[in-house]
């Protein structure tokens, strides 16, 4: 999930760990959830 901070957006996961940012815009930042999504779900 992307969550506002101070310093931009962040990716997270859904037990709260830091996958990614802080990013500027949230094009940037849905971009990187993307990206972990892809790798989530290509192990297999």
């Amino acid at each position: 999930m992307i969550v506002k901070k101070r310093g931009g957006y962040q990716v997270v996961s859904s037990k709260g760990r830091n996958l990614g940012g802080p990013y500027k815009t949230l094009e940037e930042a849905k971009k990187r959830l993307r990206q972990v999504e892809f790798f989530k779900h290509r192990k297999g």
